[in-house]
């Protein structure tokens, strides 16, 4: 009887050993990230050191903040949940950034009275829904914000989203304060200027934030190649 006892409680231990084990493993896959050392791709980081594919250098390993921030719920330093400012959607709710945490978000900055580049920058953003496996859309979210709050009313966005099929539950627009949306464009490195009363220069940029609300990926011009992106997205969308 008291051979049967050890036994049983070291099994236990060994048991308990094994999932404590298991525990730091798993915490530390989240924060084994690589990058390359000169930066090639930017802040593109690797879960593996497989060599960076531009110079070929091999990958140094870097905090991962995006893990430790996924694993205890806090909002980093780099995240635009930060940012203070309110917003309208094309629904009339006044919400803040944060208010979109939890999900993947896929961001790029329009404004619907322009007739050359949105209507593409709408179009690619379709193209990358289109490449999303159905199952993981409600993991993830579509954010137009407008660079033309005084024209963009949530009425007009509103019309601008069924007009151009983006009204499911997975897009949303957003109309902010003048102050609100030259702030965020900062934070985007998204440069708009405006020409005339209805017009508007801008940069041509899809942003992907996880959902924590800190920048993965960054995808410039018209019609590019969006495989990276694609990537990105479902890596962070599991």
């Amino acid at each position: 009887m008291k051979t049967l006892k050890y036994i049983i409680v070291v099994l236990l231990t060994v048991v308990a050993f094994q999932s404590c084990n298991s525990d730091k493993k798993s915490t530390d896959q989240l924060t084994e990230v690589y990058q390359c050392p000169m930066q090639c791709e930017g802040d593109k980081t690797y879960d593996k050191n497989v060599g960076c594919p531009i110079c070929k250098m091999d990958l140094q390993l870097v905090e991962d903040k995006v893990s430790k921030t996924e694993a205890t719920g806090e909002i980093s330093d780099e995240s635009i949940f930060n940012l203070t400012s309110k917003w309208n959607t094309e629904e009339g709710t006044e919400i803040q950034l944060e208010d979109l945490k939890g999900k993947t978000l896929v961001m790029v900055m329009i404004y619907t009275s322009c007739k050359a580049a949105c209507p593409r920058l709408v179009a690619d953003m379709r193209n990358i829904e289109a490449q999303i496996p159905k199952e993981r859309l409600e993991d993830l979210q579509f954010i137009l914000v407008s660079i033309d709050p005084t024209i963009d009313t949530p009425e007009r966005l509103k019309d601008f989203a069924i007009e151009n099929a983006v009204d499911a539950e997975h897009w949303t627009f957003l109309q902010g304060t003048e102050s609100g949306v030259r702030e965020f464009a900062n934070v985007l490195s998204v440069k708009y200027k405006e020409i005339s009363p209805i017009d508007f220069s801008h940069s041509n940029i899809i942003s992907v934030f996880n959902a924590q609300g800190e920048l993965m990926h960054q995808q410039e011009g018209l019609g590019v190649d969006n495989k990276e992106t694609i990537a990105t997205i479902l890596e962070l969308t599991p």
